[in-house]
């Protein structure tokens, strides 16, 4: 028996004609794992996700990007550091394809938890291509790899052929979880493929991410709920795009004849000042008024500049995205506005005020408003 095995029901048809794709994915209650569910009930598959078990005792407050799913897809808790308990649960689910995508994904975490990153990501990893082999051996494994494999680079932009330089934890498990899946590839024949993901963002990014620390606080500043924010590493050049369409680039890989990997990127980089200024730019407002420049701590690797080459998944899979830079930021920010709205709004009834309304969006992320606009705006939101 499974040592833990907590399910939210799933509403079957049993008029069904034929049996439907059957696809599991690990980290369903991120961001990633959400468009991903998206994606594929949109494409008729029954949907299952394993999540920690904290996230079944409490999900109005760790699956809110998927309560909208909830009654769409089977939710499982099952520990994935578990060899037994994963081998029993794929024998008896055994499902089509198995998306991996748990992770301690915030890196910087692995700063203060080293050897639990690494271990629980690499366990976790090996457990999962074990457990299919034996007992779902015609299951495809996705693997979710990360840009960050190649932090000491020595040019940009990197292929699939750049020789991977890990400079942290979180890295490290990464290029580990990337070589099993190879040598699961390799030796056992599975159709096991990675995905080598460059930076994406959405507006379900978690809040300790820089992106949504920006486009959050512009909207704070913009409904007078807020004021400056020091941010780090003003000049770092990231290669971003959106979530969405990254997810649709692992179904992609699956749907290939021939297991293999691929970098998934946009190519395009900008600095986390071009981010800043873009986010407060579509809300009318100057960064420069708003953020501090604070140094931070020092980054790993060699400086060189993280950016993908995804010419292999735009020839192979046909895949590429569909967010421009300034679309991004501007849906992150939009949303975050809403968001915003609604804990100014509480504030401001009290006041019998109203909050104000977002301003005519500028397509032009450079272009910002004159002074004087900029004062008339946050007096209104005063």
């Amino acid at each position: 028996m499974l040592a833990i095995e907590m399910r939210l029901p799933l509403k079957h048809n049993s008029l069904t004609a034929r049996p439907k794709r059957r696809a599991v994915i690990t980290g369903l209650a991120g961001q990633d794992g959400s468009y991903l569910a998206e994606l594929l009930l949109e494409k008729g598959y029954e949907v299952h996700g394993i999540v920690r078990r904290s996230a079944i005792e409490s999900p109005g407050r760790r699956m809110g990007r998927i309560s909208h799913l909830l009654d769409r897809v089977e939710v499982h808790s099952v520990p994935l550091d578990s060899y037994v308990d994963l081998a029993e649960w794929f024998g008896k689910v055994k499902p089509d394809e198995c998306y991996h995508l748990a992770t301690p994904s915030f890196a910087n975490l692995s700063l203060n938890s080293e050897l639990a990153t690494l271990q629980e990501s690499t366990t976790q990893s090996h457990c999962l291509l074990a457990a299919i082999k034996e007992t779902a051996p015609r299951c495809r494994f996705f693997f979710a790899a990360s840009g960050r494999i190649f932090e000491d680079a020595t040019h940009a932009p990197q292929t699939e052929q750049t020789p991977l330089s890990p400079r942290s934890t979180y890295a490290v498990s990464k290029v580990v979880g990337l070589e099993l899946t190879r040598d699961y590839r390799d030796t056992y024949d599975l159709h096991a493929s990675a995905g080598i993901m460059y930076r994406h963002a959405s507006p379900r990014r978690g809040q300790q991410y820089v992106t949504r620390k920006i486009t959050s606080h512009a909207a704070q500043v913009k409904l007078g709920l807020a004021d400056r924010m020091p941010l780090s590493h003003l000049d770092t050049r990231c290669d971003w795009g959106h979530a969405r369409d990254y997810a649709h680039a692992m179904w992609l890989m699956l749907q290939q004849d021939k297991p293999d990997d691929y970098v998934i990127a946009t190519g395009h980089v900008s600095a986390v000042r071009d981010f800043a200024d873009a986010a407060f730019s579509y809300l009318g407002m100057d960064y420069r008024q708003f953020v501090s420049d604070d140094a931070g701590p020092r980054l790993s690797g060699s400086g060189a500049i993280l950016a993908g080459d995804a010419a292999k998944a735009r020839r192979v899979l046909e895949w590429s995205p569909t967010y421009s830079f300034e679309e991004l930021v501007n849906e992150m920010v939009e949303d975050d506005f809403k968001l915003a709205s609604q804990e100014a709004a509480q504030r401001l009834s009290v006041l019998g005020k109203i909050p104000v309304t977002p301003p005519q969006a500028t397509t032009a992320p450079s272009q910002s408003r004159k002074p004087e606009e900029q004062e008339s705006d946050q007096r209104r939101a005063a």
